[in-house]
């Protein structure tokens, strides 16, 4: 049997863990939930659930790789062998994710190009969406491929096939920059942010306590949704990449030094976000409210003017940008293909690169729907339902298989398992904690969800669109992760 790889060291393993965790969603997603449910204060829930299910579901999820030195769907099979179908769903849905998010980051690429002259000019919301999307009137007119968008997406997976071509030794070297870039690039942002006439008005929106927005229950029920998008728990990755690690590595100490560092590049993505948009209230004079957006208006409508508005070097400060969202978005884009690849290697013991190659050729057919002028609705109810079904889906079964009916091997194990490699030990909080704190949280978040789709369609899109891009698309994962459980393995 072949010796399996591993990291070269912790420090790659950390970069490389942290990197999946760390996306565009850290700088997005989390300073606007941030705004919306209490500013400063919305940090008590977050913290509370980044340490009552975040940082329990990342030891769990690490425990469970490192153990069974395997990937998602073998390594849950070691507990139990008709669990292994659970393994293949969550890299099915990581496989939805990346098929989507690899033409984000396509669209970066074109942006990154478009900062050189400042293309999107004075009406950067009608560039975005006329000109570079040519967004069509309804999710069904498709209309064409879009070619700088289908380019964009190519050069992405160049990118990431060349980051994971040979696992664990090219992912390790590949994170010292496509991690440490982004922390570099945030900190210039956060310091060029804080040096604008304004920025003080934008932070005091971003941080300003509200205590009385603790009494709603929608404010914690965010701030436990925010720290499960934002972990990478629920695809794999953290299961495929804690296989890689050697056998005495501390899990639980790792755990926390990735969850910690996700959320200290969150909060900082705050700071240089909302002390920009501070700076762009204070220029056209509006206020802070009015500027603050969240996800792709965020990245290329808001973000793009407040570019031209910069005193002096607009151009190097627009290709900063998007080079940091590029850099941010590649580690998570690889990582969800290193889990996929890992699973069919030790599965069927295949070569990586073909796999590599076929994986990527499958995701960019996957993703040419996003590239069409109708891309932009399927790729929002695509990441909808991804997102709160999918991983919310995953991380729960995880919770009641190995905490519940499979205890022995499962929870019990995993916590000899951790406790017996790591310097800090985990007690009887951590069962509680993956037993009963984190799955009622995704209960009530998964019951809470389904209601609002039967009140109404997602953002009243057509039922037929929404059943198409949403729950075919989970049926379908299951379907096929309960064929690939009952496939018999090489030599199996």
């Amino acid at each position: 049997m072949a010796k399996r790889e591993q990291w070269a060291s912790r420090t790659a393993f950390f970069l490389a863990a942290t990197g999946s965790a760390i996306g565009l969603g850290n700088i997005w997603r989390f300073p606007y939930i941030c705004f919306k449910y209490g500013g400063g204060a919305f940090l008590i829930p977050y913290l509370v659930a980044l340490f009552s299910a975040g940082i329990p579901l990342m030891i769990l999820e690490f425990s469970l790789g490192h153990k069974y030195q395997l990937s998602a769907p073998l390594a849950l099979a070691k507990v139990h062998k008709n669990l292994e179908w659970l393994g293949w769903f969550a890299l099915l849905v990581a496989f939805g994710i990346v098929a989507y998010y690899t033409v984000i980051m396509g669209w970066c690429f074109n942006y990154m190009f478009h900062s050189i002259k400042l293309s999107w000019g004075e009406n950067t919301g009608g560039f975005f969406y006329e000109k570079f999307l040519a967004l069509s009137k309804n999710v069904f007119t498709i209309g064409s491929i879009r070619p700088l968008i289908f380019a964009g997406l190519i050069a992405t997976w160049i990118w990431i096939v060349l980051s994971v071509w040979k696992g664990a030794k090219t992912v390790g070297k590949v994170v010292y920059v496509t991690v440490t870039l982004p922390w570099l690039c945030l900190l210039i942002f956060v310091i060029r942010g804080l040096t604008l006439p304004g920025a003080i008005d934008g932070l005091s929106y971003y941080l300003t306590p509200n205590f009385a927005a603790l009494k709603d229950p929608k404010v914690w029920l965010a701030a436990y949704s925010q720290v499960f998008f934002s972990l990478s728990i629920g695809f794999g990755v953290m299961i495929a990449y804690a296989s890689f690690l050697p056998k005495k590595s501390d899990i639980v100490n790792n755990a926390f030094l990735v969850s910690l560092a996700d959320a200290g590049t969150a909060f900082a993505g705050g700071l240089a976000v909302f002390s920009t948009l501070g700076y762009y209230a204070h220029t056209t004079g509006l206020s802070v409210p009015d500027v603050v957006k969240s996800g792709p208006s965020l990245a290329f409508i808001t973000y793009p003017t407040i570019i031209s508005l910069l005193p002096f070097a607009c151009s190097f400060f627009g290709i900063l940008f998007f080079l940091m969202l590029l850099t941010l978005g590649v580690d998570s884009a690889f990582s969800l293909v290193e889990a996929g690849t890992a699973g069919i290697i030790d599965k069927w013991k295949k070569k990586r690169i073909p796999i590599n190659f076929a994986f990527g050729i499958a995701a960019v057919i996957a993703g040419l729907i996003f590239t069409t002028k109708a891309g932009l609705y399927w790729l929002d109810i695509v990441d909808y339902f991804m997102s709160n079904f999918g991983l919310v889906i995953v991380a729960l079964l995880e919770c009641i298989f190995l905490g519940y009916l499979y205890r022995e091997k499962g929870i019990v194990a995993l916590r000899e398992h951790a406790n017996s490699v790591s310097e800090i030990k985990v007690g009887k909080w951590w069962e509680i904690c993956i037993k009963v704190v984190t799955p009622i949280a995704l209960i009530i978040l998964l019951v809470l969800t389904v209601i609002e789709r039967i009140k109404g369609a997602y953002e009243n899109y057509p039922r037929l669109a929404e059943f198409l891009g949403g729950w075919l698309i989970l049926i379908a994962f299951f379907v096929v992760a309960i064929i690939l459980n009952r496939v018999r393995s090489k030599g199996g």
